[in-house]
């Protein structure tokens, strides 16, 4: 049914990338996209740093309040809290956290971060696949590599809280919708074909069921769609966000799309044409989204393209 989650307007929202896979310190700032300043009070600041993972800090704001969340940890347990620290974004006034699923590259400095908040606990959306034990990929070649996961209980060891987001979560009173399964409805997304786990002594076709999205509805813009790495497929994640919230309107779509790798390009394209459907303001393809196809988006969308780097916020 459409419109099933009663979610609320926010009449602006602020995105800052603090950690992505990218990195230009000249990129030119625009009415829309503020570039990370190269020094403060007639100083240089300390260099900011990519890596492949991500982690975006999504600030809402309506009336006159505000509500802000930090959506993944990047790949290391140093990049983000670096990060955080040049761009002076203090952790202990983050309202709550996301993992938009639990792979390495999304996850690798939760403790650090976690631990900074034990002194009030936060909330962490995360579905329960986040925990499998045993992920890995399986090639036709017969190598199998790990996919490094989550340990189960590591967020409450930080002095926080699980909230199980296998189904749709609102935060901020109602004005941010954290994404629950997202049905696999197009005909070309097919996840990540090499994903597998062990449960059990069995072993298991890994449809990375806890992919996830964070979705706001920006007053007289539309909604904003902020994705990890976009397992679920990008398109099969606006649909989805679009079904939920009733707003056709679709303003940002940014973080991974997941077209890296040895993704056919009928995919790609099909993926574009979808795209182009929705009409975005701005799209933003993050981290593994592959250069291939950022380049693709640069070329189709050439208004709505924006290159994303390490420590770009975006005010919208």
């Amino acid at each position: 049914m459409k419109g099933t989650i009663p979610m609320k307007q926010v009449t602006s929202a602020t995105l800052t990338t603090i950690i992505d896979n990218y990195i230009d310190v000249l990129l030119p700032s625009t009415d829309l996209v503020e570039r990370a300043p190269l020094s403060k009070n007639g100083i240089r600041r300390p260099p900011l740093l990519a890596e492949h993972g991500f982690s975006l800090l999504i600030e809402a704001h309506w009336e006159s309040s505000s509500y802000s969340l930090l959506m993944d940890f990047g790949a290391s347990s140093i990049g983000v809290p670096h990060n955080l620290e040049v761009l002076e974004i203090d952790p202990s006034k983050i309202d709550s956290f996301v993992l938009s699923h639990g792979h390495h590259d999304h996850i690798g400095s939760v403790e650090q971060i976690l631990l900074q908040v034990r002194n009030k606990p936060r909330s962490v959306v995360v579905h329960p696949d986040a925990f499998l034990a045993a992920r890995f990929h399986k090639f036709e070649d017969g190598r199998q590599v790990p996919i490094p996961c989550i340990k189960k209980g590591l967020i409450e060891k930080t002095g926080n809280e699980v909230m199980d987001g296998t189904e749709p979560v609102l935060l901020a009173e109602g004005h941010i919708l954290v994404l629950g399964e997202i049905p696999r409805v197009t005909e070309f997304e097919k996840g990540m074909p090499s994903a597998y786990y062990e449960k059990d002594g069995k072993v298991t076709k890994d449809m990375i069921l806890d992919d996830k999205a964070v979705v706001l509805d920006v007053q007289d813009k539309g909604l904003v769609i902020a994705t990890g790495c976009g397992h679920s497929g990008i398109i099969n994640t606006v649909l989805h966000a679009k079904e939920m919230t009733g707003v056709d309107n679709i303003y940002c779509i940014i973080g991974g799309f997941h077209l890296t790798g040895h993704m056919d390009d009928s995919v790609i394209r099909k993926t574009l044409d979808a795209m182009k459907e929705f009409k975005p303001r701005l799209v933003v393809p993050c981290h593994c989204t592959g250069h291939k196809a950022t380049q693709a988006f640069e070329k189709d969308f050439p208004a709505a393209f924006v290159l994303n780097a390490s420590g770009t916020k975006f005010c919208l």
